[in-house]
């Protein structure tokens, strides 16, 4: 894995997560909290910021895609992560397989390399 798409997917976990939490706190503290009290300001600011955490996550999986090659469905999976409440979490734990796995390869290579040039 190159340089250019290991820092894309970094960039994906980095996004996943907030956006992951964002939603539920849009759907908690904006939409209930403003249904059950008078407690209406929290919708505006948490549904803007979510917004922008989504389209952020968007533009990053689509950045993804280009560099790493993934097959649609892989990309797919990773936009409904994003449509679900906590599913960016899980799209965390899958790319932070998915880095550690290349991670791995890429040493595997490094030593492979090594003992080709000794010989």
């Amino acid at each position: 894995m190159d340089i250019k798409t290991a820092s894309a997917l970094h960039r994906l976990r980095l996004i996943s997560v907030p956006e992951a939490l964002s939603f539920p706190a849009l759907l908690i503290f904006g939409s209930l909290l403003s249904r059950i009290s008078d407690v209406d300001y929290l919708m505006m600011p948490l549904g803007i910021l979510h917004g922008v955490l989504f389209v952020i996550y968007a533009i990053f999986l689509l950045d993804v895609w280009n560099k790493a090659k993934w097959p649609v469905k892989k990309v797919a999976l990773f936009f409904v992560l994003a449509l679900l409440p906590f599913g960016g979490l899980y799209g965390d734990k899958l790319l932070k397989r998915d880095e550690a796995d290349s991670v791995v390869a890429a040493r595997a290579r490094r030593e492979v390399g090594k003992e080709g040039a000794a010989a």
